[in-house]
């Protein structure tokens, strides 16, 4: 299905479900495509959400910005108006890239109708290290592949506590084929040209804007982190619980920045019983409802 982002710009989603169902949009990180919820969208169907898996401005199916605008305030642009042109108020799950913008996005705008946030290994203090790891393999790839053998050994390379995949035609969906035969990751290089470590100046997410949105946030929040994680410390989980004190807290066990896939039956687990025990939403017109526990960190194996 398709959603009209800030600009106009056409931005494209699956959705699993009903309808009539709660919905539950799910932000994918930089880089990836909204196949990276294929398994959790399915589970939260079969519990009954209404999924809407997006892909973000530039990435899979979705426009690329004429101007090459992936700053955050772009895909801040996009989300509110995907928000608004919701049947009802959606939880949100964001990893990464799709994390940071939901926090920066409904920490801004308290007009935004959202029921939850889930954080999946984003805060506002991320380790450089490990983000510019992450550029850097999106980086020395711009050339493509000439297999999909290739592509799967990349991801092996830059994740190998992950088995390699044995079906490669889900790979297949993360990528573009040009008409000399080689395979392309599946968004747009402009994008990198907003893409920088934290400690940059003018990275694409500011840390001082992350954490004053943060401290407007007034929905039950939940964030997940990948014990191997090197984008998000114990140190970056632990400063935003002090933005954000009514938090939840999970570590996956076995599970690195890219929890979801790394773990993802667990994963789905920890997003299913947050959305069953979380506070009922208060009423529209104080839609931004509280939390009135406290943060626990909770392992994970």
């Amino acid at each position: 299905m398709r959603f009209t982002g800030s600009e106009g710009l056409n931005l494209w989603a699956s959705r699993h479900g009903e309808d009539t169902a709660p919905p539950v949009l799910l932000l994918h990180g930089g880089g990836q495509t909204r196949h990276a919820w294929s398994d959790t969208a399915i589970a939260l169907a079969d519990a009954g959400y209404c999924a809407f898996s997006l892909d973000a401005r530039g990435h899979g199916e979705s426009d690329w910005s004429r101007e090459g605008d992936y700053s955050a305030r772009a895909l801040a642009a996009d989300l509110s108006a995907v928000i608004r042109s919701l049947p009802a108020r959606p939880v949100i799950v964001g990893a990464s890239m799709g994390g940071l913008t939901a926090l920066l996005t409904l920490g801004e705008d308290t007009s935004l109708d959202c029921e939850a946030l889930v954080l999946v290994d984003v805060a506002p203090r991320l380790e450089p290290r490990g983000v510019r790891r992450i550029i850097e393999f999106m980086r020395h790839h711009q050339d493509g592949f000439e297999t999909l053998e290739q592509v799967r050994d990349a991801i092996t390379a830059y994740n190998p506590r992950r088995p390699p995949s044995k079906d490669l035609s889900g790979l297949r969906k993360n990528l573009r084929q040009h008409g000399n035969g080689r395979f392309y990751w599946h968004w747009d290089p402009a994008f990198l040209n907003h893409a920088n470590a934290p400690t940059k100046a003018g990275s694409m997410f500011d840390r001082a804007r992350l954490e004053l949105a943060a401290r407007q946030l007034d929905v039950p929040v939940l964030l997940i982190r990948g014990y191997y994680s090197d984008v998000l410390s114990d140190r970056g989980a632990t400063e935003l619980l002090t933005l954000i004190p009514e938090a939840r807290y999970v570590v996956l066990k076995q599970a690195g920045h890219m929890v979801a896939g790394d773990r993802n039956s667990v994963f789905t687990e920890a997003v299913l019983q947050f959305l069953k025990e979380r506070p009922a939403a208060t009423e529209p017109e104080s839609c931004r409802t509280a939390t009135t526990e406290q943060h626990h960190e909770t392992p994970l194996s």
